[in-house]
């Protein structure tokens, strides 16, 4: 049991999201912005989720909602976001640079 425990609190902090289709459907609208110096969230995308993060900007995008911990929803408008993001090019760049906004992906 207590196993089981642990796999359940160690998932809830991995960063697999969905990409819904709509804003209904997502836990946080997300909007990407055009410069780093803009971000609340630096991320990098991931080949593989086993290597997905513990909400440190290291993101794996899953095919079905089922299988991720949050579904997000890409705005239009910068306005209409919870979060926003910068991807970046390399793992070592990810993470906040807005710790206020870090319960949003717990």
């Amino acid at each position: 049991m207590l196993f089981v425990l642990m796999l359940v609190a160690f998932g809830a902090k991995s960063q697999k999201v969905f990409s819904a289709q709509y804003s209904s459907q997502a836990d946080i609208d997300v909007y990407v912005v055009d410069y780093e110096s803009q971000a609340d969230l630096l991320v990098y995308k991931v080949q593989y989720e086993s290597q997905a993060g513990k909400n440190d900007g290291k993101w794996f995008f899953t095919e079905y909602e089922s299988q991720s911990e949050k579904s997000i929803f890409f705005v239009e408008y910068e306005s209409q976001a919870d979060l926003k993001i910068f991807f970046v090019d390399y793992e070592s760049q990810a993470g906040w640079k807005n710790q206020s906004k870090k319960q949003l992906l717990y």
